[in-house]
């Protein structure tokens, strides 16, 4: 289950599992997102293949109109999966939260 809502200061709060049986609806939330967005993953348990895959949609969207999606919060084994995926090149990863 995944619970994604606009937080404190235009951050997106993402809380449970991004995996497929939750992509699309992310997808559709995350669609509506503009400029420079701040993902708060501190809630974020776990990522499937299908959640990156929403993911790099979102930032490449976003890099097309001079955003981007910047990921802060991230669990020591999520930040395990975007290293060991190569993904810590495609975003800005706030490795401090």
């Amino acid at each position: 289950m995944l619970s994604i809502e606009e937080g404190q200061g235009g951050a997106v709060v993402m809380v449970g599992r991004l995996d497929a049986a939750e992509a699309a609806s992310a997808q559709a939330f995350l669609d509506r997102v503009k400029g420079t967005v701040t993902l708060d993953c501190t809630g974020l348990d776990y990522i499937s293949s299908a959640g990156l895959g929403v993911l790099l949609k979102t930032q490449k969207r976003l890099l097309g109109a001079n955003g981007k999606l910047r990921l802060a919060g991230l669990k020591p084994h999520l930040l395990d999966v975007f290293t060991y995926s190569g993904f810590d090149q495609l975003f800005e990863i706030d490795r401090a939260s």
